[in-house]
């Protein structure tokens, strides 16, 4: 997603409250532009998007060359909630808006078009109006997969085996199969054909996920452990992982802190800056 620097700014837009607490901006102050460019790894296309209002936006390709935009805000007043999702066509016209609900951590389309969702805790226990006044959050099983025409058509179990979602901390979306790590137990699960299977882990704090043929590999953690990588396996009922390592950039320094960490399959993707990392499972797991 590009634009311009005064547009940018304002799509990430905070608000500051006395003492200083910071919160995100749901829409823009006022309507910005931006250009969405997918890489095939090179630009292979682009849609241009005039005046749309969406803040903090998560941007994924649909089947049709089309775009799905997300905010990940959504506030609930007067009785209405806001929109904050929009799908556009690939000639940059606005198609469908619907409510995906408040405090979405990650947006991942399936090549079919389905829309999976996670939730971090806000958008699972309620803010913004949500779950009081407002109606209960949307986001309340902490992962949903949403139609292509924005409807619900899946919500994760709160009585499932291995426990209710408080935060989605992982989502990797494979295939039409769907993996996701989340607290507070923090299990590995597998959904497919609205199936869980699940291992119990012993790694606390991840923030990605990557998955290959039966082994994962965890990226991230709480503290010092920022930048951990623990690949395993998983068989059984728990996950069996290797020695950790850590990730670092090419030159051997640390990713920064603002770096974007996302698994997406079989690939882990870093974004530092206008740079953009990949690597594959075998690099992760051999360390």
């Amino acid at each position: 997603m590009w634009a311009s620097q005064e547009n940018a700014d304002a799509l990430a837009a905070r608000t500051i409250q006395p003492g200083w607490a910071s919160f995100p901006d749901s829409r823009t102050a006022a309507p910005v532009s931006m250009h969405v460019v997918t890489y095939r790894p090179h630009p292979a296309t682009t849609v241009s998007i005039a005046e749309q209002s969406l803040a903090h936006i998560h941007v994924q390709p649909l089947p049709d060359g089309g775009v799905l935009l997300v905010g990940a805000r959504c506030r609930w007043s007067d009785g209405t909630a806001e929109s904050n999702a929009a799908i556009y066509t690939a000639d940059g016209e606005l198609v469908r808006e619907g409510v995906l609900g408040d405090g979405i951590e990650d947006v991942q389309t399936t090549s079919s078009g389905d829309i999976w969702v996670s939730y971090f805790d806000e958008g699972v226990y309620g803010n913004y109006g949500w779950g009081g006044p407002g109606p209960e959050p949307i986001g309340s099983p902490g992962l949903i997969r949403f139609t292509p025409d924005l409807g619900v058509a899946w919500r994760y179990p709160y009585d499932g085996e291995f426990g209710a979602i408080s935060d989605c901390y992982a989502l990797n979306v494979a295939g039409e199969g769907v993996w996701a790590y989340y607290y507070t137990d923090f299990p590995i699960v597998r959904i497919r054909s609205a199936v869980v299977a699940g291992w119990s882990t012993e790694v606390h704090g991840a923030h990605a996920l990557v998955v290959a043929d039966g082994r994962v590999v965890l990226v991230g953690g709480y503290g010092e452990d920022r930048h951990r990588l623990v690949a395993g396996s998983i068989q059984g009922e728990a996950l069996s992982t290797d020695r950790p390592a850590r990730l670092v950039m090419p030159n051997g320094r640390p990713v920064p802190r603002t770096a974007t960490v996302l698994g997406r399959g079989s690939e882990l993707h870093v974004v530092v800056g206008q740079s953009w990392l990949k690597l594959g499972f075998e690099e992760l797991a051999t360390g």
